[in-house]
């Protein structure tokens, strides 16, 4: 990005107003390197640039991309309706950036979640032309057969899709938990998916998008983390 202003580096991260961010720098809240700066008006460049404010250091980022452990009844949405939005379990800042997230999950579904205030990252990383695949743990209602993971993988029809939707890879974890992998990305399809193969989704986590483990990211319910650019490349189809 380049030199900016003190104010408006702090404005480009969701702190406020430049204003206010103007009013918080000649305030003495704000500090580099241990020294306070008191100039809203001095010039830095942006890139590595590490900054405390309110005595917690930050990061400049240009873009923000991070991974989520969303937890159940968290919805996916700006506007949430019957339960707290996903926002809520990040800082206040990354609203004011438009951090939004990467495709939804449901309110009762938990697991992996991408969200970012990069639109080209959020539409790519959206389109289905992509063919990433996305890996999910199902809680069944019923116990697993061979007979259900067959139909899965055959592929199952759904009252409003032109053709039969089949899983890419499917097998049993235990007796009441499969393990499926899909590209599409339908609305509420593995829970659909189930249903129409006789049986009914009770828990689903999504556990991976592409090469990307929500295991390894260490994040329990509710925790979030910056995404690296080696995490970022496991996003990419091969």
């Amino acid at each position: 990005m380049g030199k900016l202003t003190l104010d408006r580096i702090l404005q480009s991260q969701g702190f406020g107003t430049r204003k206010w961010c103007g009013e918080v720098v000649a305030a003495g809240e704000v500090s580099i390197a241990g020294q306070v700066i008191s100039d809203n008006h001095i010039s830095l460049e942006t890139r590595g640039l590490v900054f405390g404010i309110f005595g917690e250091e930050w990061i400049f980022r240009e873009n923000v991309y991070i991974a989520l452990n969303k937890p159940a009844n968290f919805e996916c949405s700006r506007k949430a309706s019957h339960h707290p939005g996903v926002h809520t379990l990040l800082p206040e800042q990354f609203a004011r950036r438009d951090v939004q997230p990467v495709g939804r999950l449901d309110h009762d579904t938990t697991g992996l979640l991408l969200m970012s205030d990069d639109g080209p990252f959020i539409h790519t990383q959206s389109s289905p032309k992509r063919h990433i695949p996305k890996v999910y743990v199902a809680t069944t209602h019923d116990p697993v057969t061979p007979g259900l993971v067959a139909a899965l993988l055959a592929g199952v029809k759904l009252h409003d899709e032109p053709a039969p939707l089949a899983a890419l890879t499917c097998s049993m974890v235990d007796t009441h938990r499969i393990e499926i992998v899909l590209e599409q990305g339908k609305y509420h399809q593995v829970k659909r998916m189930l249903a129409a193969a006789g049986n009914h989704c009770v828990a689903l986590c999504r556990s991976q998008i592409g090469g990307l483990k929500l295991d390894g990211l260490g994040l329990a319910g509710g925790e979030w983390c910056y995404l690296d650019d080696a995490q970022l490349a496991l996003l990419k189809p091969d």
